[in-house]
């Protein structure tokens, strides 16, 4: 997607709306508001409100995409899975909000098909990754071959989703969240 250096700047402000007040909050004038500038400035860099959310999430996704696609270099599948999962849980203020953006997406996506897709997409390549990481440490020889990649991938992601969410009504200190992870991926490696 093609975002101008404005949609940009108003769809920044638009998640930073989102985060503080929740979906229901981000409208042209809260953005106009949160970055500053005219109402008119907001309708003029989106036609119309669909146009801005499409954008917010193409924001969110390339921040997002950035920091967790990053293949290991040769530490074990294990570790990284681990790390992964405690770089992206909503453990601080950062990580929280991005949870709490995405999260309104993922919501909507029962109602959009236009970010259903958008929604579908991100998760497909994150599980694309693990599944060829696991796919690399079968051929390595540090998982068993009877762990099915795929199977493997939407596991993790799964867990990844649904402690995210629990994280953000019941905080559990890095430490505690880290072991957790540790515990899933060995059990979903392990087979």
């Amino acid at each position: 997607m093609d975002v101008t250096p404005r949609q940009a700047e108003f769809a920044d402000a638009a998640l930073r709306v989102l985060a503080r007040e929740g979906m229901t909050s981000v409208s042209f004038r809260t953005v106009a508001a949160e970055a500053g500038m005219s109402l008119g400035a907001v309708q003029k860099a989106f036609p119309t409100k669909d146009l801005m959310l499409r954008v917010m999430f193409a924001r969110l996704r390339a921040t997002a995409a950035t920091q967790s696609l990053v293949e290991p270099g040769r530490p074990t599948l294990r570790s990284w899975l681990v790390d992964l999962m405690v770089s992206v849980l909503p453990l601080d203020e950062p990580r929280r909000a991005a949870e709490l953006q995405g999260g309104a997406f993922v919501e909507r996506a029962a109602f959009d098909p236009g970010t259903a897709a958008a929604v579908a997409a991100s998760d497909h390549e994150l599980r694309g990754a693990i599944g060829r990481l696991v796919r690399r440490a079968h051929a390595e020889g540090e998982v068993p071959k009877s762990v099915d990649p795929d199977a493997a991938a939407w596991a993790v992601l799964a867990f990844m989703q649904g402690m995210a969410s629990q994280l953000l009504y019941d905080p559990a200190s890095e430490d505690a969240v880290r072991r957790q992870c540790r515990w899933v991926v060995d059990a979903v490696l392990r087979h």
